[in-house]
């Protein structure tokens, strides 16, 4: 499965960007999907991921009530919404699949995703 990463740009404070993540199979639908971010020097970090099948999602605090993950297994897609953005959200950002467990102790370490998309840039300036 290849993963395909789009929708970055340049937004303003407080704006939105909506980023989506197109997978090449139909075995999609058997992964979970997790997003992380990469800022300039910094570590790559876990942003928010969802359950291959049951929808349930979990967030870092930082983006809590702000971003929004979806997927539509039908379109081999998972969705972020991102909303009220901050200029510390500027970062390069990643999708990611893994087949494992459902566990904060797997889907929250990048070290556990086995597919990883190309990443796209996200920059909040004004």
């Amino acid at each position: 499965v290849q993963l395909q990463a789009s929708g970055g740009g340049l937004v303003q404070p407080g704006g939105s960007l909506r980023l989506s993540c197109a997978a090449s199979e139909r075995t999609f639908s058997s992964y979970h999907m997790g997003w992380f971010r990469q800022a300039p020097g910094k570590e790559r970090e876990f942003v928010t991921v969802i359950n291959r099948s049951d929808g349930r999602t979990s967030y870092a605090d930082s983006v809590k009530g702000r971003f929004t993950i979806s997927r539509d297994n039908a379109k081999n897609t998972v969705y972020l919404q991102m909303n009220s953005l901050k200029p510390e959200d500027t970062a390069v950002y990643f999708c990611a699949a893994y087949r494992g467990s459902w566990s904060p102790y797997v889907f929250s370490y990048q070290v556990f995703y086995n597919l990883w998309g190309q990443g796209t840039q996200v920059t909040v300036s004004s």
